[in-house]
């Protein structure tokens, strides 16, 4: 990535709360982009076609593979997912910060497209506590359970290349944790080098 826009990738099994730390940190932060996925699934009750996904059919998400137009995508319980490359490179080369929500594997994809993007896992504060959080999500049935929650175990496993690491224990610490992140982040030298340098040239 070129200037001073941050790219804040954060991944999370579901029931961590990935969901509602992100929202609340981008509440904090209003100039701060969402990377909107593209998906082939329809609507939930109260989501917005281009806020929560862009909402498409299958036949154009496949068209979309076969273009090379998603940085990365994947299909999950058989609905596909994906993020727009183009959609990325022009807010990148705005300068946005962004966030984005992405399994393990798109992170993956996204480390290699920008790798001075940086990248969060947020975890569960027990596995216990997980299984019960995916319980209480739903209405699947044990089997059904069974398989969510080996699937997040797997992800999990990918913890160890991210660059930081949230247990949400408590919410509100942790959406205090991913804040910090952000704000340690955006002053890092080599991001605010072009004020440096603006600071210095100024001097008497």
């Amino acid at each position: 990535m070129n200037g001073s826009g941050l790219f804040l990738v954060v991944s999370a099994p579901s029931g961590t709360g990935k969901t509602s730390i992100c929202r609340e940190v981008m509440k904090m932060f209003p100039d701060i982009r969402f990377s909107v996925s593209h998906t082939s699934r329809p609507p939930r009750p109260g989501e917005v076609d281009g806020k929560d996904y862009i909402f498409i059919s299958r036949a154009e998400f496949e068209a979309m593979i076969a273009r090379s137009e998603f940085v990365e995508w994947a299909e999950n319980y058989g609905q596909l997912y994906g993020t727009s490359a183009g959609g990325l490179d022009t807010l990148a080369r705005d300068n946005h910060d962004v966030i984005l929500d992405v399994d393990p594997r798109g992170a993956k994809a996204l480390k290699t497209r920008y790798p001075e993007a940086v990248f969060v896992f947020i975890l569960p504060p027990s596995l216990e506590e997980l299984k019960d959080r995916l319980r209480k999500r739903g209405h699947e049935d044990e089997a059904a359970l069974a398989i969510r929650f080996g699937n997040a175990v797997t992800e999990m496993a990918e913890v160890i290349w991210y660059d930081y690491v949230i247990f949400n224990d408590k919410l509100s610490e942790a959406i205090d944790l991913l804040r910090a992140i952000y704000l340690a982040e955006k002053n890092r030298g080599k991001r605010r080098k072009a004020d440096i340098e603006k600071l210095l040239l100024n001097r008497r």
